[in-house]
């Protein structure tokens, strides 16, 4: 089965990494995995995109995501109309916020989860940096890539603190598992 999936947030928020590391995880499940980035002003601040396709079979397209399975949203302040115009009501969109989902309400119709990566990140020690909470939290609304294969990629790609980068994905990836 084909996931389409974009990452945004902002230059220096580890979205990009983090689409990285999905895409490894897939890879090293045997899934065929497309990757590529775009960005904005080429700046730290600036918006950024990862986008992913996994499948089963060889991935042969080759233009940007029009439809996707799922959005994982790094700043709250990106998740708009024009970001919104790839996804539908079936799309799952993680969102990195300390609001409610109900916040996102006037947005439309849409499958919106509400993860608090910073503070689960400040909780397990990693500082500010949400990449391995919102990957957990993903993978956990998702069903895939399995959450040990994800930690394997964490730990070989992290740069540090790959202890407590492992325990905020685990924790992230069960709370979202109760939140479906």
């Amino acid at each position: 089965m084909r996931q389409e999936i974009v990452i945004v947030g902002r230059g220096g928020q580890g979205a990009q990494t983090a689409g990285n590391q999905l895409a490894q995880a897939f890879f090293a499940e045997g899934r065929h995995v497309q990757s590529f980035a775009t960005y904005g002003g080429a700046r730290r601040g600036g918006p950024v995109a990862s986008s992913i396709r996994v499948d089963d079979k060889p991935v042969r397209v080759r233009c940007n995501i029009e439809r996707a399975s799922a959005v994982l949203c790094f700043d709250s302040s990106l998740l708009d109309a024009e970001l919104l115009k790839v996804a539908d009501r079936d799309t799952r969109i993680v969102v990195n916020t300390a609001r409610p989902r109900q916040a996102f309400e006037h947005l439309g119709d849409y499958r919106i989860f509400a993860v608090d990566g910073l503070e689960i990140a400040t909780r397990f020690g990693v500082g500010k940096f949400v990449n391995s909470s919102l990957l957990g939290a993903l993978a956990g609304i998702l069903d895939e890539p399995r959450l040990e294969t994800l930690c394997e990629v964490i730990v070989q790609t992290a740069p540090g603190k790959k202890d407590q980068n492992l325990a905020a994905c685990r924790y992230a990836c069960d709370a979202a598992r109760h939140a479906n």
